[in-house]
């Protein structure tokens, strides 16, 4: 758990973090440098989810090892057998039913697609990241943050002083 108390706004307590994968923490399905690290010293603090459509099928192995949840998300059906009863859930409702699952109020969330605007724009802290992959316009309008490489992001949880120079009123 960790508690954030933030001046003008009141204490922000997180439990989960909800990342993205690709374009967040990775680069061509490559986990960046840095932040395998910073995931290890954030375990402690909070359960940590990744989500990912796993576009390289990279993440099994590079996130083996490291203190999360690994969440493979896609379009999926509510009934394989009535076309009728079919329900495809897009990868945004995905991540926001996770979110939801996790509780938005004590969530933050990462990310920089497009499939990521629903749980940002929920949670109680949403970082977007503006990576080499790119930012979708969706992504920053829902966020609370705007980051311009993901270790700045991980690093406003282990280092909360600026986390709270941000959020100030």
């Amino acid at each position: 758990m960790l508690r954030i108390d933030i001046p003008g706004r009141g204490p922000l307590t997180l439990s989960t973090l909800i990342l993205d994968y690709n374009g967040t923490l990775a680069k061509d399905g490559a986990l960046l440098e840095g932040v395998a690290q910073r995931l290890q010293a954030l375990g402690s603090l909070l359960h940590i989810i990744v989500l990912t459509a796993d576009t390289h099928g990279t993440v099994a192995r590079n996130m083996q090892g490291l203190p999360v949840e690994v969440v493979v998300i896609g379009a999926r059906t509510s009934s394989a057998d009535s076309d009728e009863n079919t329900v495809k859930e897009g990868e945004d409702e995905a991540k926001l039913r996770v979110l939801t699952g996790q509780g938005c109020d004590t969530c933050a969330a990462f990310g920089n697609g497009r499939n990521d605007n629903l749980m940002l724009g929920k949670a109680a802290l949403s970082v977007a990241v503006l990576g080499d992959e790119g930012l979708s316009t969706a992504a920053l309008g829902a966020a609370l943050i705007v980051v311009k490489d993901i270790r700045d992001g991980l690093d406003l949880l282990l280092k909360t002083d600026r986390l709270r120079a941000t959020l100030r009123f």
